[in-house]
């Protein structure tokens, strides 16, 4: 008989130990999880994706300023408000810019492939503002427009053929890693769990079946110890479940629900800036005028994709397919972006807004329609002011209530976002302490417990 309770005791032990051991691997994973996501990939994802919406951004304001400056070296027929708006909103790119490389050259300190892809940026990045920066000099120069829109080109190409598929690549690779390390400790969670249950359901049973035995066999009904020990059990197992299971949640709320839709949102307004830049080139640059329309009607694909519609007819498709969307929510006459994030509508007032926000779009893309039509009239100068000007009825106007709304959208899903991760880390922070305490008092309380029956035979 003692030995049978010895061994019973080495059971009971053994399995606490097991359960610390598991809790243990599992809490300090969790917190490396999300440490590293909150840290370090979701921060230098969207540091990636706000130098990709930058690059766009600095291009189409430089096209503005160009546009709007008026003759070369007079500033006769500047337009002031757009060239003074547009020289603001250049300067803030730029700092932008910068201040993603740095982020993204420190973030990508280990990772060879990354490093080379922010030094090639970087160094691109140089090239481009020196054209840039040669361009607006001989804008300001008399007769300079020419010269000008020549250097404007050249940096334009550079920019489209070098710094942002660079710059995408690093969304991609980070949003990669981020999705690598999501996978796997998603999948290390659910190993865990499992494995908790059964360790936490076999000491609860050793438990309960040693106090029956030690009931019969001492006849006495209860062992205070050993009740006191299963007790702390279940509180363990309960916590360790508890601490596992919100974690695992948490963390597909963090990846899946809110993250995704920020990604998708941003690399969509990214997108938008670029078709805003296309309308900029388009008037600035007559002799590349077929190509930017083009790169316009594909960027719009990009972002609300309509079968078989072209520049003529998109404002038109995208009207009706969209009035079929909102009588039924699963029609899938259209693709792209904004198909991602109503797609994965999760959270409350992220499908009004994202409804508001292809509403927005939609309004923008009639002015597109407006803005071609003036100028195959031959009234660029009124598709000039339509686009870049700032009166209430003009495209920026709406693209900037468009912008407007697609960043509310961003923000649900960035909110949720930091409010998964307070939630996983403060599950970490309670119910660790607690399941491991309790374990330590389930031993301890076992120990003591077999004490006094184990000293009745010697």
């Amino acid at each position: 008989m003692p030995g049978r309770l010895r061994l019973a005791r080495a059971v009971c032990v053994l399995l606490v130990a097991g359960l610390l051991i598991l809790l243990a691997v599992a809490a300090t994973g969790a917190a490396t999880t999300w440490d590293e996501t909150a840290l370090r990939n979701a921060p230098r994802t969207v540091s990636a994706t706000q130098l990709n919406l930058a690059l766009n951004d600095m291009d189409a304001q430089t096209a503005n300023i160009l546009l709007s400056s008026g003759d070369s070296g007079t500033g006769k027929g500047r337009l002031d408000e757009s060239y003074t708006k547009a020289g603001g909103f250049y300067r803030d790119a730029q700092e932008t810019i910068s201040r993603s490389l740095r982020t993204l050259a420190a973030a990508s300190e280990g990772d060879q492939a990354t490093e080379a892809t922010v030094v090639r940026l970087t160094d691109d990045f140089a090239h481009y503002q020196e054209l840039i920066g040669r361009a607006l000099e001989n804008d300001s120069r008399p007769g300079g427009k020419d010269a000008a829109r020549e250097d404007y080109r050249t940096a334009t190409d550079l920019l489209a053929q070098r710094l942002l598929p660079e710059a995408r690549k690093l969304v991609d690779a980070n949003n990669a890693v981020y999705e690598r390390q999501y996978a796997a400790a998603r999948a290390d969670l659910g190993v865990q769990r499992t494995v908790e249950a059964v360790l936490g359901v076999l000491l609860i049973a050793a438990l309960v079946l040693l106090q029956i035995r030690l009931a019969r066999r001492f006849n006495r009904v209860f062992n205070p110890g050993l009740i006191a020990a299963t007790l702390c059990a279940v509180v363990a197992v309960v916590c360790g479940v508890q601490l596992l299971t919100v974690t695992h949640d948490r963390m597909k709320v963090a990846r899946r629900d809110s993250f995704d839709s920020v990604i998708a949102l941003s690399r969509s307004k990214a997108i938008g800036y670029d078709a805003n830049a296309d309308e900029s080139r388009y008037l600035l640059d007559p002799d590349r005028r077929s190509a930017y329309e083009l790169s316009f009607l594909d960027k719009s694909q990009q972002l609300y994709g309509i079968e078989g519609a072209g520049l003529g007819t998109y404002d038109r498709k995208l009207a009706d397919t969209w009035a079929t969307y909102r009588k039924n929510h699963e029609d899938k006459r259209f693709t792209g972006e904004y198909r991602r994030e109503l797609d994965n509508i999760t959270f409350a007032g992220e499908r009004k807004a994202a409804e508001k926000t292809v509403e927005a779009y939609a309004v923008y893309q009639r002015d597109d329609h407006t803005f071609r039509q003036l100028v195959a009239e031959g009234k660029i100068q009124e598709a000039t002011v339509f686009c870049i000007g700032w009166a209430s009825a003009t495209s920026n106007a709406h693209f900037g209530e468009w912008m407007k709304a697609l960043d509310q959208v961003t923000a649900i899903n960035q909110r949720h976002f930091e409010l998964a991760v307070q939630e996983g880390r403060g599950a970490l922070a309670s119910q660790a302490p607690t399941a491991g305490t309790a374990l330590l008092l389930t031993a301890g309380l076992t120990v003591l417990g077999l004490r006094r029956r184990l000293a009745e035979f010697r």
